[in-house]
């Protein structure tokens, strides 16, 4: 039987990083404690007209996935921040969200850290989008016109038609697209709004939202080119 680990100060960490940094990511968050996690594929959008003139615009990027003691997880970030320098631009991103529980892992151990969970204000949501293949481009645009300075899209594929790939625990299927997003608070709604009516998400069959608290984040700021 599958156990459910129900430790409270679990955290996941999604670092978004050039393509083929992803496994060098894995390696330095392995020596900090965290004992896996899973990488994928997407592109990243943000929008830059010396990226556009340059045509690198539609970068290639890799998404890790983590999950972690929120101790552990916070010193992994510290490493990993200082292996590959998210302050700088075009470096990477990286955040945390909170893990209720999980099942059927029970080696994640919990830990302590002193203030408690409240210390840390939130700041940034992260806005996880499933739709139809080919309309993850839409999402982008809605959000971006409601102020968002972009985001990652995944294509959700697996390798066979019957096949289906797992993203938060959730089946997605073969022709599916998931776009990720990081947004201040006080622009959530908006973006959400934009995306809810560009995509038609309250009609069945055009897909979803789900909106999570960003506890800590990396390479984050305004203006960013």
């Amino acid at each position: 039987m599958l156990g459910d680990s129900e430790m409270t100060d679990l955290e996941q960490v999604c670092t978004i990083v050039n393509y083929g940094l992803g496994s060098k990511v894995m390696q330095t968050a392995k020596k900090s404690g965290i004992s896996g996690g899973t990488v994928l594929l997407g592109k990243g959008t943000i929008k830059s007209r010396l990226l556009e003139l340059l045509a690198l615009d539609d970068a290639r990027k890799e998404i890790v996935l983590m999950v972690g003691a929120r101790g552990t997880v916070r010193h992994a970030l510290e490493q990993l921040d200082k292996k590959f320098k998210f302050t700088k631009p075009n470096h990477g991103i990286a955040f945390t969200t909170s893990v209720c529980r999980i099942v059927g892992a029970s080696s994640y151990k919990s830990d302590y850290i002193e203030g408690g969970r409240g210390a840390e204000p939130i700041m940034y949501h992260a806005i996880t989008v499933v739709v139809e293949k080919g309309n993850a481009e839409l999402v982008i645009d809605a959000a971006t016109e409601a102020g968002s300075k972009g985001g990652t899209i995944i294509n959700a594929r697996g390798s066979g038609i019957h096949e289906t790939s797992k993203l938060f625990a959730m089946d997605i299927e073969p022709e599916k697209e998931v776009v990720i997003i990081l947004s201040k608070i006080e622009s959530t709604e908006s973006i959400v709004s934009s995306i809810r009516n560009k995509l038609k998400i309250d009609e069945p069959g055009n897909g979803i939202i789900f909106i999570q608290d960003v506890n800590k984040t990396y390479g984050l700021y305004e203006g960013k080119e």
